[in-house]
């Protein structure tokens, strides 16, 4: 059950890498994204499809480039993550003597 969380976050983590080096290089293909992250090309070129759907990277003959859904989701972004974190948070059996009571 964890491992297949930490799987998601762990593409969550890359989807916004990726994101991220389009927003701050766009026009960007991916050979050159593959190149700086290290990340296979399969990898950079699904995370950039996943992107595409939500809309909020769009295909160019230069490369990926951003859309008008970017700023948005950017000014999104940190309260989601912080209430998946304290969501996450709630989830902690702080003490082993909590499952005996």
């Amino acid at each position: 059950m964890i491992d297949r969380l930490e799987k998601e976050v762990d593409m969550l983590e890359r989807h916004l890498q990726v994101l991220r080096m389009v927003i701050e290089n766009e026009p960007i293909g991916i050979v050159k994204m593959s190149n700086e992250t290290g990340y296979p090309h399969h990898k950079v070129r699904y995370s950039l499809r996943v992107l595409e759907e939500e809309n909020l990277i769009e295909p160019s003959s230069q490369g990926a480039i951003t859309t008008e859904r970017t700023a948005e989701f950017i000014d999104e972004l940190d309260g989601k993550i912080d209430e998946t974190v304290d969501t996450l948070e709630g989830m902690k059996l702080e003490d082993a003597a909590e499952l005996e009571s």
